[in-house]
């Protein structure tokens, strides 16, 4: 058995960590951290790019990302449901990969998927620490949820500089290229390659600015964090 990831990032489809928390992720294996993503669909219903190249096109981010382990449960998209059968899988790989760390979608947004993959992956830490629901393995919950926020309206409980690894963050969603390359299918609903790294630098300079970085991305925490060291701990003032 592989070594235990300490981060594991839950998204519903193939490039939403990139745009989410991938700055993040990258700086934690920059850092030593052992981290992985796992997808909970391939982006099937989407308008652009078939199941196989997306998976394909995410094991090509994954090397940018620099993940330990990046896997996809190929769950029905645009079809996701808060159920028993779709949490266990889910659960059923907490156990197998046991991270320290658990990253979620933020649990509000338009795209329904996006909102569920949350509800899942919360419900699903809690049934891994469960010693009966799956006897092939051992119980496993993780220490601490956060969740991923820079497209939601709210304040960030912290922010993580990815000043350094912006670019690489960028690389990594660029591998999209049924997504992001310039085609002409779903012309007027996706942005092209100058536009999406405008956007997206804009929203990263938004964070950083909160902590007088360059980028950053934000994540909120439901738990009251514990803070040992006034003197030490992450503040800008």
């Amino acid at each position: 058995m592989n070594a235990p990831l300490d981060v594991l990032a839950v998204a519903a489809h193939p490039d939403d960590v990139e745009q989410t928390c991938g700055g993040a992720l990258i700086r934690m294996a920059e850092a030593g951290y052992r981290t992985g993503v796992l997808d909970l669909t391939a982006g099937e219903m989407g308008t652009r790019g078939s199941p196989e190249t997306r998976i394909a096109e995410s094991e090509v981010a994954a090397g940018h990302l620099l993940l330990a382990w990046r896997g996809n449960l190929r769950l029905p998209d645009a079809r996701l449901e808060n159920t028993f059968a779709a949490r266990l899988p889910i659960a059923v790989k907490i156990r197998e990969l046991r991270p320290r760390t658990v990253i979620l979608p933020y649990w509000q947004g338009r795209h329904p998927d996006h909102y569920r993959a949350s509800e899942l992956g919360y419900e699903a830490c809690f049934l891994a620490g469960l010693g009966k629901i799956d006897e092939g393995s051992s119980p496993h919950r993780p220490a601490r949820v956060l969740y991923s926020s820079i497209y939601a309206n709210v304040t960030p409980s912290f922010v993580v500089d990815i000043s350094d690894q912006f670019e690489r963050r960028m690389a990594a969603l660029l591998s999209y290229t049924s997504q992001y390359g310039e085609q002409e299918t779903g012309a007027r609903l996706f942005p092209n390659e100058g536009e999406i790294r405008e956007r997206l630098a804009a929203v990263a300079r938004f964070y950083g600015n909160l902590i007088g970085a360059r980028y950053g991305e934000p994540f909120v925490v439901r738990e009251t964090m514990e803070v040992d060291d006034l003197v030490t701990f992450g503040l800008k003032w």
